[in-house]
């Protein structure tokens, strides 16, 4: 009897709580971020929440975690205040809101949490106040004082000087004839109002805000005996045209309305969905040159390919930004929407001129810049925004601008600006012939390069891929950002001037008089038809100063041996294509010698062996070559490495003679006798 006593209390709090709570379902963005805001004023008592309020606006936010640590909406800083969360209200002299509002009706709800615009024309008319008191089930979208307020005074004295048509209708499309709390407000969905039937357009985004015909829902679910109002901070009023008709008759869209009737995208702006469109005026349309506009009204896939980048896949009011987000377009770009206090911007530039135009499928905001995506541009216009501005004028001078301007298949190679900081070369036939030779035939994309693949140029040159754990390099030059892909071009941003291979490795040492010395060692040692077969070579070259700084007498004993020349010369040589750009704190390349030299890059400065390099990079057809000023030594094998090395032969002949004797059984026992040998040897 006891335990029942003790369990009543239980079973009475679960009879209570409702169906839905028990069942745990996820809580909508709204809900989350009220909680949220709930937690961080649960110090200042019962049923408080933390609200921030933009310093020097009306405006409130309940507070998310993330904008609780930045304290800023739109960029702007804002001041916490707390406020008794929606339905519940102060009790003199106790801490907190204790309280619940009163339950009463419509009309009278209104009043109570501070709607009295509303509540006051709503009296004005002759059936709505008897409906607001009335049996029924209702959920009205009720504005703020601030929002009547600011409406203008024409549309204003429309309303009132109509109360019974205008003013009721008006608020009759606030209204939908049952009970939807913010837990049914789903993005996108359309609710059917009072008003002929007219649809309101609900959309609930990730960060909590509820936007009701793009107007921000203030607070939410308060209830009343014959319904629920939602307070928010604008007027709404009917929309009945879809994207494409009001392009149709706003004047400002002039040139737009062509573009979408020559892409074919009307059939998109005028179907069902929910999309924002970022709607060029015509004056965005004439801050572009005249040649590039033609050009890309006169390519359809340009023509696409553009307006889709101004067309975000789903629905996005103004109101609904608090900071930055990225969002995707039909074109499968992503452009960065955020907002600077009042202000909506569109990749960070404050761009958009007339925001929320509401639309049956969707919203538009004017924009005053066209948003141009790569896809639409030339490989001279996707570099004129890249850090290669001064190749682009070697391009030019050299007169090349025709292949990066039309409509040829091709992908260019364009140094970094940082490249030529000590000035840039002069343009002759030999530069000409470079440049072509980093324009590539075919539009590539760096993700679809192999490791050994070749790469014809406009200059004739076949060039070399080469893949590296960190670098992915097209001859010595190594890709430095992603690819920019072009109408019909690609941008590959790279470290350095390419350097095609202009012959073997032993045709490089003979044309340059520094390696004289070397190439005669070479000849000596019998590797020149090693050096001059196909193969995959690092050679790090000794000029004659590295040969001249031996001691004389060990620089001819040296040339003497040819067997003790030909392995020094093979340390200098490695087993792989290894260019300056891939070269990270510490590469181990194993050479042809059979040890392992220890390559370095730091600051720009690359070293073997801890030995500076003088010269990087020059690409042969069978590898690369690097001047150094020194004659590299192999690592001397120590007495004690011997002898352990001759240790382990003995232990291994030990262990086969035991196993032989095992297996024969011998009557001889060889163990002690190995044993005893491998101990003298290893003392």
């Amino acid at each position: 009897m006891a335990l029942l006593v003790r369990l009543l209390p239980l079973a009475l709090a679960l009879a209570l709580e409702p169906a839905a709570t028990l069942a745990g379902p996820s809580k909508s963005p709204y809900q989350l971020v009220l909680q949220h805001s709930r937690l961080r004023g649960r110090q200042h008592g019962p049923n408080v929440c933390a609200v921030q309020k933009v310093i020097g606006t009306n405006k409130k936010y309940f507070t998310n975690c993330k904008q609780w640590y930045q304290r800023k909406i739109c960029g702007k800083s804002t001041v916490i205040s707390y406020e008794c969360c929606p339905g519940y209200e102060k009790v003199p002299g106790e801490k907190g809101c204790p309280a619940a509002l009163p339950l009463s009706n419509l009309y009278e709800t209104l009043g109570v949490i501070g709607s009295t615009t509303t509540q006051l024309y709503t009296d004005r008319t002759e059936k709505l106040r008897p409906e607001m008191e009335g049996p029924g089930s209702f959920t009205i979208f009720a504005p703020s004082n601030e929002a009547w307020a600011s409406l203008s005074a024409e549309v204003l004295d429309s309303l009132v000087s109509n109360v019974n048509i205008e003013l009721l209708n008006a608020l009759r499309y606030h209204m939908v004839d049952r009970r939807v709390l913010t837990d049914e407000l789903k993005h996108g969905m359309a609710l059917t109002s009072m008003y002929q039937n007219s649809d309101i357009q609900i959309h609930h985004y990730p960060n909590g805000i509820v936007t009701v015909n793009c107007a921000r829902l203030l607070k939410a679910d308060h209830h009343a005996t014959n319904g629920v109002v939602h307070l928010i901070d604008k007027v709404i009023s009917t929309t009945t045209n879809n994207i494409q008709q009001i392009i149709e008759i706003e004047d400002t869209f002039e040139t737009l309305r062509a573009a979408v009737a020559a892409s074919g995208l009307n059939t998109v702006l005028e179907g069902d969905g929910q999309f924002t469109l970022l709607a060029p005026t015509n004056e965005a349309f004439e801050k572009i040159p005249a040649e590039t506009l033609n050009r890309i009204l006169g390519d359809p896939e340009a023509l696409r390919d553009l307006l889709n980048n101004h067309i975000l896949k789903s629905a996005m009011c103004a109101e609904a930004i608090v900071a930055g987000l990225s969002m995707e377009t039909l074109e499968g770009t992503t452009l960065e929407v955020g907002c600077s206090g009042d202000r909506l911007t569109i990749n960070g530039k404050a761009i958009i001129s007339n925001k929320d135009v509401l639309a049956t499928n969707g919203v538009i905001h004017y924009i005053d810049e066209l948003l141009i995506p790569d896809s639409a541009k030339t490989l001279f216009e996707l570099a004129a925004e890249s850090d290669v501005s001064t190749a682009v004028d070697l391009f030019r001078q050299a007169g090349l601008s025709t292949h990066l301007s039309g409509n040829e298949q091709l992908t260019l190679l364009a140094p970094l600006n940082s490249v030529f900081k000590d000035g840039t070369p002069h343009i002759d036939a030999s530069m000409k012939n470079l440049l072509l030779n980093h324009i590539i035939k075919g539009q590539l994309a760096s993700k679809n390069l192999y490791h050994g693949q070749t790469l014809d140029t406009l200059g004739g040159k076949k060039l070399r891929v080469f893949v590296y754990r960190n670098s992915l390099c097209i001859e010595n030059s190594c890709i430095a950002a992603h690819d920019k892909k072009g109408r019909y071009g690609t941008l590959f941003t790279v470290d350095q001037v390419l350097s095609p291979p202009m012959g073997t490795v032993m045709d490089i040492l003979k044309a340059d008089n520094r390696f004289s010395m070397l190439v005669a060692a070479i000849q000596s040692a019998g590797l020149t038809e090693t050096l001059n077969r196909e193969g995959i070579y690092t050679v790090f070259a000794p000029t004659n100063e590295a040969f001249q700084a031996m001691p004389p007498g060990d620089l001819n004993k040296l040339l003497g041996n040819a067997k003790e020349l030909a392995n020094i010369l093979k340390y200098h040589v490695g087993d792989e294509i290894l260019v300056s750009g891939a070269i990270g704190p510490l590469v181990r390349l194993k050479s042809l010698q059979g040890d392992k030299l220890e390559v370095s890059s730091k600051n720009n400065a690359v070293c073997v062996n801890k030995e500076p390099v003088a010269e990087v990079d020059i690409m042969a057809t069978n590898g690369v070559v690097y001047a150094i000023s020194s004659v590299l030594q192999p690592p001397a094998t120590r007495p004690q490495e011997l002898v352990d090395e001759l240790a382990d032969s003995a232990l291994e002949i030990f262990r086969q003679a035991s196993a032989y004797s095992r297996a024969s059984q011998s009557s001889v026992k060889l163990a002690p006798v190995y044993q005893r040998l491998l101990e003298r040897m290893k003392h």
